[in-house]
C-alpha cells in the first residue's frame, strides 16, 4: 500500500503530519513531504488517519 499526495490540492494545514509524523512532514516552506510512499501493515492506521484528517482531500491510499 502507498500514500498518494495530490500536491496542487495540499494547503499545508499540517493535520496529516500530526496524525502520521513518521510517514510525512511539512518542510520549512510549508510543503508536505512524504517520508515514505510505500507503507507496511503496521503503518496503515496512521496513514488512514492522515488521509481522513486532510481538510482538502490531498491524500489518498492506493
Amino acid at each position: 500500500m502507498k500514500i498518494v499526495l495530490d500536491r496542487p490540492r495540499c494547503e499545508g494545514h499540517g493535520l496529516c503530519e500530526e496524525a502520521a509524523p513518521l510517514l510525512l512532514h511539512l518542510d520549512d516552506d510549508g510543503e508536505l513531504v512524504l517520508d515514505r510512499e510505500e507503507i507496511g501493515d503496521a503503518e496503515v492506521p496512521q496513514a488512514t488517519a492522515a488521509v481522513r484528517v486532510c481538510p482538502v482531500a490531498a491524500l489518498r491510499l492506493a
